[in-house]
């Protein structure tokens, strides 16, 4: 199950709700019965360096390392 944040408009309280996607959202804060909003935040996964397309695998050190070796058999 998904978590979802919530943030109150009248009060400010946040917290964070357990719910499957077939719920409906939220809508009244439990602290002070104000009206809540759900709170979006960035995506927990970030595709950082190298490795991940195809064209990253093909690094210039694979290509100087036959050639080496073929210079260093001859």
């Amino acid at each position: 199950m998904p978590t979802y944040q919530y943030a109150c408009t009248a009060c400010g309280h946040t917290f964070e709700q357990f719910q499957s996607f077939s719920e409906d959202a939220l809508t009244v804060c439990p602290e002070c019965d104000g009206k809540l909003r759900k709170v979006f935040s960035a995506a927990g996964v970030h595709f950082k360096g190298s490795g991940f397309y195809r064209t990253d695998s093909r690094t210039s050190s694979s290509s100087s390392s036959s050639s080496s070796s073929s210079s260093s058999a001859s």
